[in-house]
C-alpha cells in the first residue's frame, strides 16, 4: 500500500525477509548507531544486525508466529516492525509490538506512525484484542506511542544497557485495547 507521503508499506514473509536481509540489517544498524535501545549496544557490526533478522527473526516468521511489515521509500526499506503473536493459549487475545525500526534519514515522514497503525489493522485481523510493548523511558518513541493510543502500564528501573555507557536506564512497558 503506497501512503500519501510516498513510501510503501508491505508485509514480509520468510522468503522476502532472507532475500533482504542486508537492507534490513543496514536499517537495525543505522538505528543502533543512531543511539535507538532496541537490545544491543556499540560497537554493533553489520554482521550482528544481520544475524539478528536470520537467528531471531527469521525463525518466527517462517514458523506463523510473526508478523513483519516493511516500509520503502524509492524501493528502499527505510523501517520494520514486527508483531509477535505466537502466544500461549491463555493469550490468544493479546499479541507484542517488537522492533519498531525507522532509518534516521527517513523519519518525520509518518513511516513509524503508519507502521504502527498496518500493525494494529494486522492485529485486529488476527482477533487481537490487546498490544503490548516496551520502549527504553524518555526515548523519542514514547510519546509516538502515546499519541497512538497506548497507555503506560508501568516503568520497570534499570531494565536495559545504554547503547553507548554502562548507565542503566528504565523501560516504559505500554499496551493499547483495540
Amino acid at each position: 500500500m503506497t501512503e500519501p507521503s510516498g513510501f510503501t508499506l508491505e508485509p514480509f514473509t520468510a522468503e522476502d525477509l532472507a532475500a533482504h536481509l542486508p537492507a534490513l540489517g543496514a536499517v537495525l544498524h543505522a538505528c543502533v548507531e543512531d543511539g535507538a535501545s532496541v537490545g544491543f549496544v556499540l560497537p554493533y557490526g553489520m554482521d550482528e544486525a544481520i544475524g539478528f533478522f536470520e537467528r531471531k527473526v527469521l525463525p518466527g516468521l517462517a514458523a506463523g508466529g510473526l508478523v513483519m511489515l516493511v516500509a520503502r521509500i524509492g524501493g528502499r526499506i527505510v523501517g520494520t516492525v514486527q508483531l509477535d503473536h505466537d502466544t500461549m493459549p491463555n493469550q490468544r487475545h493479546r499479541a507484542e509490538v517488537r522492533k519498531l525500526l525507522v532509518h534516521p534519514d527517513a523519519r518525520r515522514k509518518g513511516v513509524a506512525t503508519a507502521l504502527m497503525r498496518a500493525i494494529e489493522a494486522d492485529a485486529r485481523r488476527l482477533g487481537r484484542t490487546l498490544l503490548t510493548l516496551d520502549t527504553r523511558t524518555g526515548d523519542g518513541a514514547e510519546p509516538l506511542y502515546l499519541g497512538l493510543g497506548y497507555a503506560i502500564a508501568g516503568r520497570i528501573p534499570d531494565y536495559c544497557r545504554d547503547t553507548v555507557s554502562e548507565r542503566l536506564d528504565a523501560t516504559t512497558l505500554m499496551y493499547k485495547r483495540l
